[in-house]
């Protein structure tokens, strides 16, 4: 039995979303009595969000799957400066037109999780915070806003306390960020009347700043929940794989790349993740963790597909799955297999064989490509390869007209002749 009334809150808190709430009664409460407002924000530092921003849009999904109306809220403004959470060292400052390009960039994924288009009371808003930070005037700014921060208070924050024990610089400008998203927080609520503020644990001491400077400014109550950072059972962080960061975007990141992400996860996290990624009932996941053995593939196969189609759409989720299972269980070729274009005039003289695998993507160096060679991980369409020295050229062309080039049992890129 949930200790939450609330919908929302119940649904968040079977699903495995909670790690803290400012004021859990009083939430719950609001989140009965009325439609509410809330907000997660995301700063524009790339022109694609990764994996590790869906625990965040889950959220604001099931607050408006709940009855309620969420905000995401794009960083035009604090972009400028940069959030200093744990990171190790100052962000690189962008232009506004960088800034304003990976906004646009970022628009199309949250459509895939958030109805934009219903009514005014319950529609998602998409909101920039340079409406009304770009424009401040810095020193009205500093005399009613700033004068209500305690330096003493900020730096205590674990966020700054990290950076600084580390001995390493935290400049001024980033120490403002807390002070301007802690304005957001007012802003938002004085504009939409928004009253909930929700992040990942990492964001607590922002949000709570934002509590106080409202309580200080004259607004209503205002609350904080926050999710908890997830890492996979090895203690990987979520969002990195051994090519990269798994990026939301289909230009980033291929749809059966993303699907295969999903694929390869290690058995202990699956239920945990069907759970937290996808709409799938509650009584459907139990079902699933019930599997054992070789039949956890199944459910990993299932959570793939669901992820893979809120994000891409059930036809191209469908299509990567039927793209696995041919390739995997019939030894086929699919054109839905990732692929790279080679110049035939390239193919035609040769092209050695490392730096055919780097150029595909399976491998940042010739030194780590050479690894993979002398480990036997390395096949030309399905025959191993030992020769590091090997040219692959348009004598490997199949009657398909593609060169597959296989890393493992479970990375395949298809070369085609251009």
């Amino acid at each position: 039995m949930s200790r939450f009334k609330s919908d929302f809150l119940r649904t968040l808190d079977e699903r495995g979303f909670i790690h803290q709430i400012s004021d859990e009664t009083g939430l719950d409460e609001l989140l009965t009595k009325e439609t509410v407002t809330a907000y997660i924000g995301y700063d524009p530092t790339a022109s694609s969000l990764h994996v590790g921003h869906l625990t965040q849009i889950m959220m604001l999904h099931w607050f408006q799957a709940t009855g309620h109306q969420p905000i995401s809220l794009m960083g035009g403004g604090t972009g400028m400066v940069g959030d200093p959470s744990f990171k190790e060292e100052a962000r690189k400052l962008m232009t506004v037109d960088m800034i304003e390009d990976n906004i646009t960039s970022l628009k199309h994924v949250f459509a895939n999780y958030l109805n934009y288009d219903k009514g005014p009371k319950d529609g998602a808003l998409m909101i920039n915070n340079a409406e009304w930070l770009r424009g401040l005037n810095y020193l009205e700014f500093l005399r009613d806003v700033g004068r209500h921060f305690s330096v003493n208070r900020m730096l205590s924050f674990d966020s700054v306390k990290t950076r600084l024990d580390r001995e390493q610089s935290l400049s001024f400008l980033e120490f403002n960020y807390m002070i301007l998203q802690a304005y957001d927080f007012v802003e938002l609520n004085q504009r939409y009347g928004c009253r909930l503020q929700m992040g990942g644990s990492d964001q607590w001491g922002n949000i709570i700043n934002g509590i106080d400077l409202g309580h200080r400014m004259g607004t209503p109550q205002l609350y904080a929940l926050t999710s908890p950072l997830l890492t996979t059972s090895s203690g990987a962080k979520m969002g990195k794989s051994a090519s990269g960061a798994v990026w939301l975007n289909a230009d980033l990141m291929p749809v059966y790349d993303f699907w295969q992400y999903w694929r390869n996860t290690e058995d202990g996290d699956v239920i945990r993740f069907l759970k937290l990624f996808t709409t799938l009932p509650m009584d459907e996941i139990a079902k699933l963790g019930s599997l054992g053995g070789s039949e956890i593939n199944e459910a990993k196969k299932i959570l793939a597909t669901e992820v893979t189609a809120i994000l891409h759409g059930r036809a191209a989720a469908d299509a990567s799955a039927e793209t696995a299972r041919k390739t995997f269980e019939e030894g086929a070729l699919s054109d839905n297999l990732p692929s790279i274009d080679v110049a035939t005039g390239e193919l035609e003289a040769g092209i050695g064989l490392l730096a055919l695998i780097v150029k595909a993507g399976l491998a940042a160096s010739n030194g780590e490509a050479r690894r993979h060679v002398q480990g036997g991980a390395v096949r030309i369409n399905d025959v191993a390869v030992s020769d590091e020295r090997k040219l692959i050229g348009s004598g490997e062309i199949t009657a398909d007209g593609v060169i597959k080039v296989s890393l493992g049992k479970k990375k395949h890129i298809l070369v085609r002749p251009a």
